[in-house]
């Protein structure tokens, strides 16, 4: 490759955006591989990893805990409840609010999946301490991302 487009912004190799992408496609082509064994998805992978933290919560709050929409997260949890990882109950007090458990299945994986975070890790090809560094920066990145998408909208919204 010449140096004559590297700096080119438009150039796909300098989109940010685009690194981003690909690499979160590679990261469900690894896990994609180590869930298959209990049947899971990547998205259900990460319901599960939000249920080992903190079990009862509103289907809102686990959609904003992995920014989904409830249209999205919706069939994912009956699927998971179908398979008999979590069970759906409503609230007494609001009807319309559920909540999500795990079952004795669900909390059972957390165990046997222990090894999953440090296995994907190590095909990053980066030691701990980098993924560290690199995970601090996209949570910065993202934050930073949601603010000034809210800005935008606000702006298109008044425009």
């Amino acid at each position: 490759m010449s140096d004559l487009g590297r700096d080119d912004p438009q150039r796909l190799d300098n989109q940010l955006c685009f690194a981003v992408y690909a690499a979160a496609h590679a990261f469900g082509r690894a896990y994609r591989n180590l869930l298959a064994h209990h049947e899971l998805t990547y998205p259900q992978y990460l319901v599960l990893l939000v249920l080992w933290e903190e079990e009862g919560l509103s289907v809102k709050e686990i959609g904003s805990r992995l920014f989904l929409d409830s249209g999205t997260l919706t069939p994912l949890l009956k699927r998971l409840e179908a398979s008999g990882h979590v069970r759906r109950a409503r609230d007494r007090p609001d009807e319309r609010q559920v909540s999500i458990f795990l079952t004795e299945k669900g909390r059972g994986l957390k165990g046997q999946m222990d090894c999953v975070p440090n296995t994907v890790g190590g095909m990053t090809g980066m030691s701990l301490a980098e993924r560290r560094t690199l995970l601090e920066s996209l949570a910065m990145m993202r934050d930073s991302l949601h603010v000034g998408a809210a800005g935008t909208d606000a702006v298109a919204e008044h425009g």
